[in-house]
């Protein structure tokens, strides 16, 4: 992975998400980029006659403040000796991720709360990058944690689609992880099962191991995390919704539970 893509804004899960990019920068000697997209429109009001107006000082101030995060972020890189450098656009954040990574190997961002903290909250943008993007993308918790770009490594596995698009996606990515272990829940891998992930592994020189586990009463995605944590996993593998959105929003889902609850740093692709 050595373009790596990251989500700047100057919320309070940054920090997070920056440590997390600059780790797999490390490991992987891979370039880091900046992607810091402001929509400006969303400022600019019309009026019933047609007028259209913004106030310079919440432009300004807006500005400002991306700036000064600009500065401390470039500030904190040039400490650590990664090669970086930056975007700065107008425009929604989701889409000018999308279109600046066409050729990103990563994509790194954070994921949505249930409750807020003090500062900005992250914007809940990871599912519409993970739509559209071609890239995997990286989703990180906000809080403190500590993520290792070379440790274990946990992939769901339902023989869908999107869980082997992840897999090959996210090879890199692996072939750097001490451990890599194959997770299916309650046989849902199908006409397609785990074995196969684990013979591709194979030919991509990955070891990997096959693990099975039950719910036990609990979601598909709380026996997910519970058994990726159980594992020691430093990253959750799995493709994005198996099913529509639409349906996912409406009904419930792994991804979108995932992306509620996780702990964890989650690699997704659709």
């Amino acid at each position: 992975m050595k373009s790596i893509f990251l989500h700047i804004r100057a919320d309070h899960a940054l920090d997070a998400r920056l440590a997390a990019a600059i780790e797999l920068a490390r490991v992987h000697g891979g370039h880091l980029t900046c992607v810091q997209a402001t929509p400006f429109d969303s400022f600019i009001v019309t009026d019933p006659f047609g007028g259209v107006y913004a106030q310079p000082s919440v432009l300004q101030a807006l500005q400002e403040r991306n700036d000064a995060e600009r500065a401390r972020v470039e500030q904190h890189l040039s400490t650590t000796g990664i090669s970086f450098d930056w975007v700065d656009s107008d425009g929604d954040p989701a889409q000018v991720m999308v279109d600046r990574g066409r050729l990103a190997d990563v994509l790194v961002l954070s994921r949505q709360e249930k409750q807020g903290r003090d500062g900005l909250a992250p914007l809940p943008i990871a599912s519409d990058v993970a739509l559209h993007a071609r890239a995997p993308v990286l989703v990180v918790p906000p809080g403190p944690g500590t993520f290792r770009a070379d440790g274990p490594a946990v992939v769901a596995w339902n023989g869908s689609v999107e869980a082997a698009h992840a897999l090959r996606q996210s090879l890199p990515f692996l072939r750097r992880s001490r451990a890599v272990h194959i997770l299916t829940v309650s046989g849902e891998d199908g006409d397609f099962p785990a074995s196969q992930a684990a013979l591709y592994l194979s030919r991509h020189g990955v070891d990997a191991t096959v693990d099975a586990r039950e719910p036990e009463g609990r979601s598909i995605a709380r026996t997910l995390l519970d058994s990726a944590v159980a594992l020691d996993a430093a990253c959750l593998v799995m493709g994005a919704y198996g099913h529509s959105r639409l349906r996912e929003t409406v009904l419930g889902g792994v991804t979108r539970d995932l992306l509620s609850e996780a702990s964890l740093p989650l690699m997704l692709a659709h």
